[in-house]
């Protein structure tokens, strides 16, 4: 392998950029991710919140060009956002619903923090923001998860069906006035009583899917009083909920709650906290009635493994559940989703293409690469040569199958293409 130029050395972290970001891999590859996003100059310090989180200290060239974040293995998220996911804890395991999932940043964490047996439903009404929760969901690789865009949940879900639900609805944004300075010109007095008005339907819904001891989290990027603190005493007085006192993460300040009578809450402090303003509050269901899933048989022709095997994929690195063919189209559905109600519409994880009896992967698809193994395709040990790949250029690929893993140090990336005796890289 011919040598590379060193990386220059990060930078000062007194010109830090500040932003954090989220590692989405599994536990056992996270030496591997900052090792790739070391080699683009970036420099970072652990969050005190949470084992997958981190801030950064160099920023040589953007975050988001960097290889780390094109083959999906980071999340740039505010770290107030990082809250709402980490305070609802759900267990590994346990079928969670987004109710509000776009563009899927709580998602994506959901998804990392029940595991590969968990399940997360996310629904997000915008077919715009649809799409985008739907590429986020699709370049982290976390294929225990689901999508759908219902503007009423209620109707399609018995009663008690979730765990976990993670309520994040639209709200007037005034704790993002830094990014989005309009928020407070649009959203002032009697324009927000809409925002209120579907707020209380949301947590009505959410209260009535919630399994007797589940858990709902409700949160706002918003400093309005109207939709925190009033919104926390309306659920309190007028729903099966009770409150869970919130204990505050390390390293955020938070103010005190806005009225005298609602507590437990957290408020974060934007300035002192170097945050987004954002509310939260933990809910806890007393009574009602737990509803089973449907013991229903997943839609979709099936995909044969074997069909994934001879296209040089592992099926090992899918979670429980099944490759399913939809007119040409390979998604993975998640065992969980096979407990869905049979009314609602829903997308799996996009894996590939299946026509003909011959299965194809997405380029993106790492999550069917196994371990590096000699023939395999491409190990590269710096970035140079992938680069190269990306730009365009082709790389001697002999003897290689047609679909070839791309990898780096070990950690994969994705399937390039083979043509004759070159390699060649396309997203698609």
């Amino acid at each position: 392998m011919p040598p590379c130029d060193a990386v220059a050395a990060a930078a000062d972290p007194a010109a830090s950029s500040g932003r954090s970001f989220r590692l989405v891999c599994p536990p056992g590859e996270r030496r591997a991710v900052e090792a790739l996003l070391s080699q683009t100059g970036h420099a970072w310090v652990p969050e005190p919140f949470s084992p997958w989180c981190r801030r950064l200290t160099a920023e040589p060239v953007p975050l988001g060009t960097s290889l780390a974040a094109r083959f999906g293995y980071l999340h740039i998220q505010d770290r107030s956002s990082m809250l709402p996911p980490l305070l609802l804890a759900p267990p590994a395991g346990a079928r969670v619903l987004d109710m509000c999932a776009a563009p899927g940043g709580k998602t994506g964490f959901l998804a990392q923090l029940v595991g590969p047996t968990g399940f997360v439903l996310g629904n997000e009404p915008s077919p715009d923001r649809l799409a985008t929760l739907r590429q986020t969901l699709l370049r982290e690789n976390l294929a225990n998860t689901a999508t759908c865009a219902q503007v009423d949940l209620e109707p399609f879900f018995p009663e008690g069906f979730f765990s976990h639900i993670l309520l994040d609805p639209p709200c007037s944004g005034w704790g993002t006035l830094d990014k989005n300075p309009q928020a407070a010109k649009i959203w002032v007095g009697g324009k927000v009583a809409p925002l209120v008005a579907l707020q209380r339907k949301l947590l009505a819904t959410a209260a009535r899917l919630l399994a007797p001891g589940g858990r709902v989290l409700y949160s706002t990027c918003t400093t309005n009083v109207a939709e925190n603190e009033d919104q926390t005493r309306f659920a309190l007085d007028n729903l099966p909920l009770v409150a869970v006192p919130l204990a505050p993460p390390a390293g955020f300040v938070f103010e005190a709650p806005a009225r005298g009578d609602v507590s437990g809450v957290l408020r974060v402090d934007s300035k002192a906290s170097a945050a987004q303003g954002f509310y939260l509050a933990l809910f806890e269901k007393t009574g009602g009635q737990a509803g089973a899933p449907e013991d229903g048989e997943l839609p979709g022709a099936p995909v044969p493994e074997a069909a994934l095997v001879a296209a040089g994929c592992d099926p090992a690195g899918l979670p429980p559940g099944m490759v399913r063919d939809f007119g040409g189209k390979a998604y993975f559905l998640h065992a969980g989703a096979a407990g869905l109600p049979p009314g609602l519409r829903y997308q799996g994880h996009a894996l590939g293409t299946y026509k003909a009896g011959v299965f194809r992967p997405h380029a993106r698809a790492r999550l069917l690469l196994g371990p590096w193994r000699e023939g395999a395709g491409l190990n590269e040990a710096a970035l140079c040569r992938i680069e190269a790949l990306l730009a365009g250029q082709s790389l001697a690929g002999t003897g290689l199958p047609a679909r070839p893993g791309l990898y780096f140090q070990g950690l994969p990336l994705g399937f390039a293409t083979r043509k004759g005796a070159r390699i060649l890289w396309s997203d698609r």
